[in-house]
């Protein structure tokens, strides 16, 4: 599952030719990049940080400026701005920089003129500067390239072009500039996370191991792992699966509530709220479903037809990973609507593994698992908000679901709609409570240190370490508080699992799925026919099903196409929707529980998945880009046209 975030890495790197630097030059030196406003109060505590900082490490450390002023909130910022840049001009940004920041609130243009003579600054040349257009459109490049950068307040601060959303002290930003090895390995994994198609990058990585090692003489090994028995009380006990089905009925239920998740939030307020935009990746879904399935059916009769699931899931990673490296080439709509259509195709592959392949079904075990249902629905009614309750609901259907024969990753699903959310908060009240906490806090460390210096005499038993004193904790509580209400259970569990779900949860199931030996005897009965229904299923029953749908749909007026997509990027996108995922693996293993099938399946998965991949890369690639439209003028720009039209 890919999960959109913010942007981590800094999309264009500190160029000293360009940007405003400080420092540096030393032996292994750390970066600070900070996008910031000269009336923001939050930018001016962090400035004696920042100054802490380089004192620290002296050359060690490079300190960059953009400008990111935020005129609606801080009138007056831009101006401040574009006086720091025409001071540059005289080759005195950085004393113009401190001379804004060292005066205090208010900051009129007269204090910035005010401020440029106190610099020694030439004044005739620096009002001629701050009339100039090209002053302005520096501080609006500033502005486009912050946000380009996932820039929405400040300061926001990169770190060796990196975002670094850690505490704004000292010692923490220290740590980070300072690059122990933990910190190294944190930034290095937040690097790779951020690479759009990171996640597919592990799956494959993890899938072509395990197809590597099934097939040297290692496949002993790896089938003896795979195979281990691993249960809790008696092996011949409830719980007493192998690895291998721990990974795709256990830890998949961990993914399947990802996906839950993922399906809840777009019918709420993503993709799937519009009836119209909402149709079209379901129609499509099915489509890419039924066609596959009747492609398979067509090649296969008798013993070999239960495999007709393993060619109808899509990759959501895969296709999604495929479609970012493509860029420009991949509009964003077609991003989206790939996105919802994986999501309502991971509906339809729990609901194909729990209706076609229950294994020895047990009816009698529905009733515990509908009363699990019923009292997580009460616990929802009820708003517990607590975890735990729900974790032991969940454990106690999942344990159903596996006794009734029902694939018991399903359990995920379940508790994805059932997990409580809550409106989103004002913001006013969590700040105030939040600031008072931390104004509480800074009191009393200020009176410490005065009472440390020997300015007041502290009173007999009072010490002035504030850690051990009540406000530490009473602030700390409040705190989080404050922050844990800006998150739904629901939007905690998802920013918990889907790490887990992409780089672990994932590639585990890949690893113990996808070790199949090559060497299938092709000349057994019916191998040929499953490989070859399953590959062309992918490669040509996924697009034709999909965009036969799409046709219809938008005939009959009941959808619409994604925007700024071409028909040719439509068909290439539907051609990726035939790259598989684990999920695909786990429908030739229900359908095929013994014998050489399941093999030929997979082996039908994996080539079906590389074909229609490359063919739906080299579709795309081969397309033009979209057209988009002229972005608006800003003001400042229209102002220079128009004064250029007059001296014309």
């Amino acid at each position: 599952m890919a999960e959109p975030g913010a942007q981590l890495t800094l999309q264009r790197p500190v160029d000293p030719g360009r940007d405003h630097v400080r420092g540096g030059g030393g032996r292994d030196t750390a970066t600070l990049l900070i996008y910031g406003d000269y009336l923001c109060p939050y930018c001016r505590r962090l400035r004696h940080v920042v100054e802490r900082l380089r004192h620290a490490m002296g050359d060690r450390l490079a300190y960059v400026f953009r400008h990111f002023p935020n005129e609606k909130a801080h009138p007056g910022a831009e101006f401040a701005s574009c006086a720091s840049e025409a001071a540059a001009r005289q080759g005195c940004f950085w004393e113009m920089h401190d001379a804004l920041y060292e005066r205090p609130p208010p900051l009129t243009e007269a204090h910035v003129r005010e401020a440029a003579r106190q610099i020694d600054l030439d004044m005739d040349r620096f009002e001629r500067d701050l009339a100039d257009q090209g002053v302005r459109s520096r501080v609006e490049e500033d502005l486009a390239d912050g946000r380009r950068n996932g820039v929405t307040g400040t300061p926001t601060i990169f770190v060796d072009g990196q975002r670094y959303d850690g505490a704004w002290d000292f010692y923490s930003m220290l740590e980070a500039l300072e690059r122990p090895v933990g910190t190294q390995v944190q930034r290095t994994a937040r690097a790779f996370a951020s690479l759009p198609a990171s996640a597919a990058l592990v799956l494959i990585a993890a899938a072509a191991a395990a197809l590597v090692i099934a097939n040297t003489p290692l496949a002993p090994l790896y089938r003896h792992i795979v195979d281990t028995p691993v249960g809790i009380g008696a092996s011949a006990g409830s719980l007493a699966l192998t690895l291998g089905d721990w990974c795709s009925e256990g830890l998949l239920t961990l993914f399947f509530l990802l996906v839950g998740l993922e399906i809840r939030r777009d019918m709420t307020a993503g993709a799937l709220t519009d009836r119209r935009a909402a149709v079209l990746p379901v129609v499509c879904a099915i489509g890419g479903t039924v066609a596959p399935a009747a492609i398979y059916l067509a090649l296969n009769q008798g013993p070999t037809a239960p495999g007709w699931s393993a060619p109808t899931s899509t990759g959501i990673a895969f296709a999604l990973g495929i479609l970012a490296l493509l860029g420009r080439r991949a509009p964003t709509g077609l991003k989206v609507f790939v996105a919802a259509l994986a999501v309502v195709d991971d509906i339809v592959s729990m609901l194909i593994l729990a209706v076609f392949y229950p294994q020895d079904f047990h009816a009698l075990w529905l009733l515990p698992a509908a009363g699990a249902v019923g009292l997580m629905a009460a616990l929802n009614r009820g708003r517990v908000y607590a975890g735990w309750p729900y974790l032991v609901v969940t454990v106690t259907l999942w344990l159903s679901l596996h006794a009734a024969g029902v694939n018991a990753a399903l359990a995920g699903v379940v508790l994805a709609i059932f997990l409580p959310t809550r409106p989103a908060p004002a913001a006013g009240p969590l700040l105030a409570q939040a600031a008072t906490a931390l104004a509480a806090l800074e009191h009393a460390q200020n009176e410490a240190r005065l009472e440390a210096s020997g300015k007041t005499r502290a009173s007999p038993g009072q010490t002035a370490s504030v850690e051990q004193e009540p406000i530490w904790d009473w602030a700390s509580r409040n705190l989080s508080a404050a922050s844990a209400r800006l998150l739904s259970p629901a939007d905690r569990v998802e920013r918990a699992v889907a790490p887990w779900a992409a780089y672990v949860i994932l590639p585990l199931f890949a690893f113990s799925a996808t070790g199949i030996p090559l060497g299938v005897d092709l000349n057994s009965p019916g191998v040929l026919r499953v490989i070859l229904g399953v590959v062309l299923g992918l490669v040509a029953g996924k697009p034709l099903g999909i965009c036969l749908a799409a046709l219809a749909a938008v005939k009959a007026r009941i959808a619409v196409m994604p925007e700024d997509t071409t028909p040719r990027a439509f068909f290439g996108a539907a051609m990726l929707c035939g790259v598989s995922d684990p999920v695909g693996l786990l429908m030739a293993d229900s359908a095929f529980p013994h014998g050489d099938f399941a093999a030929a399946a997979k082996i039908g998965v994996l080539a079906g998945s590389g074909i229609a991949a490359a063919l739906g890369v080299l579709v795309l690639a081969t397309s033009p880009p979209p057209v988009t439209p002229a972005p608006a003028e800003s003001n400042s720009v229209r102002e220079a046209r128009r004064a250029e039209l007059a001296r014309a």
